[in-house]
């Protein structure tokens, strides 16, 4: 063999032991997890992981997954996602998924029909929606993953048909990777003594973020309550003097069966279109007969006219709402200019602020706390403009808070707007 083969060989030989080395080292996860993504020592039940975005709490929850089932630990696995598309597509299939943190043919082998993954050793995980809780009766788990617990629809149900199930082998556990919120359940297990927390903030991870991305969130987040919550995982408390308590925010659906007896769409729209405009405000409601009122969709947001223009129109089909509703004294005739050239059929009503704002939102909150209002899912921007305005302090125009004011008022309180036909035309 010529030398200068010999060295091609050498050459080719370093970079593939390099390749390997690289890929060992990529899937080394002992190695490359920051301190507080490691499992804790201890007797505990419970690793509650709350974190910013971005801190990589998917990665950590199925790197964890890995480890734990890959040495034999865990057979009987349920992994829970706020919905059972989340699940998948997080969970299993994400770009931090347990799909992704597997070398390639050492991966659990992902069987749709039946909604799990299977392990080269035998163990299988289980794939679940957090809405279907009842789906937990029967099955028995010695490991869960729940991904975002706090943005469930029902937490405190799923929660306790999931305490029955976790009951297989001598250490049965569950991890929580969820950014904050306060919710009774977040606090219940903040407190109990079988659970260990790990926090963390979107800045511990960011040599592994865009830059562009981190700009983005600082310029809309940074200094604000909500970016206490969603960048450093604080847990947010009740603040003094606002007209919303987060107790008093309930999520359910309207029984099955149950039709809506009006639908509404009520907007709040900005006057201006840049970077720093106000948000135009697009809240959907519905009530039923026997008064209870439910927020089915907030579509808020810095759009321009013509973008909220056709996502009112888009909301208002694909609802079967019976009006739009806007504020005349702002942008009222705006709106309806640009709704009907859109569409001449959608029925239309103008309303006009005779009060202030705190007088307007007082009776809507006071429906709230009497539990005649219900969310079908968290808003989480919406209700956080709820729970911050502070009448006679808040500064900023809560355009979300607008839209939910008029949109409960047209359906509840105004009784001048109930029941009526439909407007079609502007007839």
């Amino acid at each position: 063999m010529s030398k200068v083969l010999k060295k091609q060989l050498l050459k080719l030989l370093k970079k593939e032991l390099k390749r390997r080395q690289d890929l060992k080292l990529r899937y080394d996860w002992l190695k490359q997890a920051r301190p507080n993504q490691l499992p804790p020592p201890g007797d505990w039940r419970v690793w509650l992981i709350l974190a910013g975005r971005g801190f990589g709490k998917t990665r950590t929850g199925a790197e964890t997954l890995r480890l734990w089932i890959e040495k034999g630990l865990y057979r009987h696995v349920a992994l829970i996602g706020r919905s059972l598309n989340e699940a998948r597509n997080v969970m299993v299939e994400g770009q931090s998924g347990l799909l992704a943190c597997h070398p390639v043919g050492e991966q659990p082998k992902f069987e749709a029909s039946k909604q799990r993954l299977v392990w080269p050793n035998g163990a299988v995980a289980t794939l679940f929606g957090g809405d279907n809780f009842e789906k937990l009766r029967g099955p028995q788990f010695d490991l869960v993953w729940i991904d975002e617990l706090a943005k469930f629809r029902y937490p405190q149900a799923l929660w306790e048909q999931l305490m029955l199930a976790l009951r297989l082998g001598d250490n049965p556990r569950c991890l929580i990777t969820t950014t904050p919120r306060p919710i009774p359940l977040i606090d219940q297990l903040l407190k109990s003594p079988h659970t260990v927390v790990t926090k963390g903030t979107t800045f511990e991870n960011q040599a592994n973020l865009a830059a562009v991305y981190l700009q983005q969130i600082v310029k809309q987040f940074e200094g604000t309550r909500l970016g206490a919550q969603e960048l450093y995982a604080e847990v947010l408390t009740e603040r003094q003097g606002a007209l919303w308590q987060r107790s008093m925010l309930r999520y359910q659906q309207p029984p099955e069966g149950t039709n809506y007896q009006r639908i509404v769409i009520a907007i709040d729209p900005a006057t201006t279109h840049h970077e720093q405009s106000d948000e135009t405000g697009i809240v959907v409601a519905g009530i039923t007969a026997d008064q209870t009122a439910y927020v089915l969709e907030d579509l808020s947001g810095r759009h321009s006219p013509a973008d909220w223009g056709q996502r009112v129109v888009q909301a208002y089909w694909r609802h079967k709402a019976d009006r739009v509703v806007a504020e005349v004294n702002k942008g009222g005739d705006m709106v309806e200019r640009i709704v009907r050239s859109l569409d001449p059929h959608v029925s239309y009503r103008a309303v006009r602020a005779t009060r202030g704002k705190a007088t307007r939102a007082e009776p809507i909150a006071a429906l709230y706390e009497q539990g005649k209002v219900f969310h079908t899912r968290p808003h989480t921007l919406l209700e956080t403009q709820l729970c911050e305005y502070i009448p006679g302090i808040t500064s900023k125009s809560p355009d979300r808070l607008d839209a939910l004011v008029w949109a409960l008022t047209d359906l509840v309180l105004d009784k001048e707007s109930n029941p009526v036909p439909k407007i079609w035309g502007g007839v």
